[in-house]
């Protein structure tokens, strides 16, 4: 039985899904990591999912740069183009930190959050579910509500198939299904989990 708060819960959750998109490295893609990773897809009823996931990193030479061959392409530069940029200005503005991205770091700004000068874009996926972690932790759910609708869910709805679609790996796949499920305003039908 937990002993934290349902808020603090769901701000572990989305700090823990900004992890999960964090280029691959062993320093923290540990057992522990994984651990936590497949408890969380068995409490969806997505053990399937996490199955499948061990299945296709067991059976690599070298996982991790599997996985880090697998985010360059999805994320940072594919051939004949990157298949998901994870800013929302990509699909909000049509262009690399557009306005989207300066009403998201309004946004933060608001809220009383800066930015780091040597840190990504704002509109960055992982930025984006950091600062809901804060938001969360801060008990602010009217602002994290705000957040969802405005800045988030309308990109987020872009992005997630083009990674579901266009991902090799599993491991991907079911992330981006994690953070639809965890960042969506009401799901009736509760976690999906991925076909194979």
């Amino acid at each position: 039985m937990s002993t934290t708060e349902p808020s603090e819960d769901i701000s572990r959750v989305y700090r823990f899904l900004a992890q999960c998109m964090q280029y691959p490295d062993a320093e923290w893609m540990t057992q522990e990591f994984f651990n936590v990773f497949y408890n969380l897809l068995g409490t969806l009823g997505a053990v399937e999912d996490g199955v499948m996931i061990k299945k296709a990193l067991d059976s690599a030479d070298d996982f991790i740069e599997d996985l880090q061959v697998e985010y360059t392409r999805l994320f940072i530069n594919g051939i004949p183009h990157v298949i998901a940029p994870p800013y929302g200005s990509v699909y909000m503005d049509k262009a690399l930190q557009g306005a989207f991205a300066g009403d998201t770091l309004a946004f933060y700004r608001d809220k009383g959050f800066g930015m780091d000068e040597d840190a990504d874009l704002p509109d960055h996926l992982i930025h984006e579910l950091e600062f809901l972690s804060l938001l969360v932790e801060e008990k602010d759910f009217a602002g994290e509500e705000e957040f969802l609708t405005k800045l988030f869910r309308p990109w987020y709805e872009k992005f997630h198939p083009r990674v579901t679609e266009g991902a090799h790996h599993p491991y991907y796949r079911v992330v981006v299904q994690l953070i639809d499920f965890f960042t969506k305003e009401e799901d009736k039908d509760g976690f999906q989990p991925n076909e194979a």
